[in-house]
């Protein structure tokens, strides 16, 4: 049988005329193809303005510089996602505030979040500080983990209260609603990511989403070098090499074509592993509230070793062993040395879904057939290790 991976890219004719298209015209850096995903994703997400950037990480970078985060300032953030986000808020020269996610729904905790603020700091009517470092806490990104939502109006209603900035980081999320609006729309700034494993992809790429001109107008400027002349090579500001090449902008606008289809099938998928892991012993899958709409980027699933038999790491090795690949979440970054010393806000929550969760393979073009052969290998799995003796179980080293 043939491996099946956690993800891997759909791509098909559409962009292979777009891309024949954009060498035919030399426009390999900036042309037609870039301009229009721009405008695409900001109409498709309901803002005013597109930037686009040659990663998500440089989106994000360019949403704190424009936003007015500062070196020395600190940044809310949750502590289980990937680590991009995180290292933006260091090029910034600022401080990330790591902190714990919610149990039922794996984003951001307002509640630990809200403490934190009440708690940890003080607020003089125009900052907030935090009282163990003196550091002003600036910021709030907000990532939309996995294709889930954050809870929008909770962190709304604390960056309004404690004159905070919210910004999105939606690159697991495009497409996902928190109410009627799609995230990514709600903060100053929205961004996402195109790499080869999100819900479209460019191959790379990311892009940038605001209703303000005025931070569109100096995010544009900063992803071009800060170049301040059209002729002469002209600088007043350090710049960065941020911009989206028109081959992502070619690859992306066929992807976008398909994204409902794309949005679709991810949600077929979630559905298909859980009709088909329910009332598995010790297997939980998380639960769409019935006023959001999950994209489900990756579906995973939660683990009970007592229940199931088996813990997490082992059964992604028994997987393993059957070309089935599946990946744990994210360390939690309170725990990255990259990170060592940040201030951590809890963190038990984070640390037991590391432990206990498995991304299973969620690609657009996972057939029927292999998705039932993953499921029915992990219920097997699971019934292998309940039915055996209790002396030969073993917890991972």
């Amino acid at each position: 049988m043939s491996r099946i991976a956690v993800y891997e890219p759909t791509v098909g004719s559409e962009e292979l005329a777009n891309l024949g298209e954009a060498l035919a015209a030399g426009e390999l850096i900036r042309g037609r193809f870039a301009t229009r995903f721009e405008a695409q994703i900001a109409d498709y997400v309901g803002t005013r303005f597109g930037v686009g950037t040659n990663s998500g990480t440089a989106a994000i970078h360019t949403a704190l510089m424009i936003a007015g985060v500062r070196a020395g300032d600190e940044v809310l953030i949750t502590t289980l996602t990937f680590i991009a986000p995180a290292n933006a808020i260091a090029y910034c020269g600022a401080h990330p505030v790591f902190v714990d996610v919610a149990e039922h729904h794996w984003q951001m905790d307002p509640e630990a979040t809200r403490r934190f603020c009440e708690e940890a700091c003080r607020f003089d009517g125009e900052r907030l500080i935090n009282r163990t470092t003196g550091r002003p806490v600036t910021a709030i990104v907000l990532v939309h983990f996995l294709g889930m939502p954050a809870d929008v109006e909770a962190f709304q209603a604390l960056a309004e209260r404690y004159n905070l900035i919210l910004i999105e980081d939606a690159a697991q999320a495009l497409g996902t609603r928190f109410g009627p609006r799609m995230v990514g729309g709600f903060g100053r700034v929205g961004c996402y990511s195109f790499y080869g494993n999100k819900l479209i992809t460019a191959g790379g790429g990311g892009m940038l989403v605001t209703d303000d001109p005025a931070l569109a107008e100096r995010a544009r400027y900063l992803i071009n070098q800060a170049k301040d002349d059209p002729v002469e090579t002209l600088h007043r500001t350090i710049g960065y090499n941020y911009r989206m090449t028109n081959i992502h902008g070619a690859i992306g606008c066929a992807q976008f074509d398909r994204i409902d289809h794309h949005v679709a099938r991810k949600r077929q998928i979630a559905q298909r592993y859980r009709d088909g892991l329910s009332g598995q012993p010790g297997v939980t899958l998380p639960d769409e509230p019935a006023d959001q709409f999950w994209t489900f980027w990756l579906t995973c699933i939660r683990i009970d070793p007592d229940l199931f038999g088996l813990d997490a790491r082992q059964l992604l090795r028994q997987l393993g062993e059957h070309d089935v690949e599946t990946i744990p979440l994210y360390q939690p970054l309170h725990q990255s040395e990259a990170h060592a010393g940040a201030v951590r806000v809890g963190g038990r929550v984070a640390e037991a879904l590391h432990a206990q969760t498995l991304t299973l393979p969620s690609s657009i073009s996972l057939g029927a057939d292999d998705q039932d052969r993953v499921i029915e290998l992990i219920v097997d799995a699971g019934r292998r290790a309940r039915s055996a003796p209790s002396s030969r179980r073993s917890a991972s080293p």
